[in-house]
C-alpha cells in the first residue's frame, strides 16, 4: 500500500521483449497463488501499463487475459451509496480486506496483447469491475483511494495495524501469512 510505485502513474510499455513476456508470466503465476481476478504490473512493483485478468463466470466459463497500454472507457456510475453485498471488492494491495465501491456497470477497454495485436473488450458487470479496478493501478490510484470517508478511516487503522503503508511492505501470495 506504501510504495512509491503504487501511486504513480506507470509508463507505457514501448516495446514487447522477452522481459515483458517474463513478467507477465510472473504475474500470472502471482494473481493464481493469491488468489486474484486481476494484477497490475505497479503491483509487483514494475511501473508500466500491463496487467493481466482471470474471472470464472457463473457457468464456469473461463476469461483470462493480459492488456498492455490500455485504454478504459466507461459508463457513468449509478449515483448513490454502494450496496455491501453486491459492490465489494478486494485488491492485493490492501490484502484479507473487502469494501463496498461504486463502479460503471459497463467499460470498453482497448491495448494490445504479447503479440502487439489490437485488444477490444467490452464487458459489463464483475469483468466491468475488474477492468476498471486493474486500470486505477496503472493510474496510481488504489481502490482504497476511492471509499468514503468512513471506509477510509477504517482503511488507515487497519494499515497502521498490520503496519502497512510504508515502502517496501509487502507480502508473498501464496507464500506469507496475512495474519502474522
Amino acid at each position: 500500500m506504501g510504495d512509491p510505485v503504487l501511486h504513480s502513474p506507470a509508463d507505457p510499455v514501448s516495446e514487447i521483449t522477452d522481459e515483458i513476456r517474463t513478467l507477465v508470466a510472473d504475474m500470472f503465476e502471482t494473481m493464481d497463488a493469491a488468489p486474484g481476478v486481476g494484477l497490475a504490473a505497479p503491483q509487483v512493483g514494475v511501473g508500466l501499463r500491463i496487467y493481466t485478468y482471470s474471472y470464472q463466470d457463473d457457468d464456469g466459463q473461463p476469461w483470462r487475459g493480459v492488456i498492455l497500454n490500455p485504454e478504459l472507457w466507461m459508463r457513468p456510475s449509478v449515483p448513490g451509496a454502494p450496496d455491501p453485498d453486491d459492490e465489494s471488492e478486494g485488491c492485493l494491495s490492501f490484502p484479507g480486506e473487502r469494501f463496498a465501491l461504486r463502479r460503471s456497470d459497463e467499460v470498453l477497454v482497448t491495448g494490445i496483447d504479447l503479440d502487439g495485436e489490437p485488444i477490444r473488450i467490452q464487458v459489463d458487470g464483475w469483468r466491468a469491475r475488474i477492468m476498471q479496478h486493474e486500470f486505477d493501478h496503472l493510474d496510481g490510484i488504489l481502490y482504497v483511494d476511492r471509499l468514503d470517508d468512513g471506509d477510509w478511516k477504517t482503511v488507515q487503522k487497519i494499515a497502521r495495524k498490520r503496519g502497512w503503508g510504508r515502502p517496501g511492505a509487502s507480502w508473498t501470495p501464496g507464500i506469507d501469512d496475512l495474519d502474522a
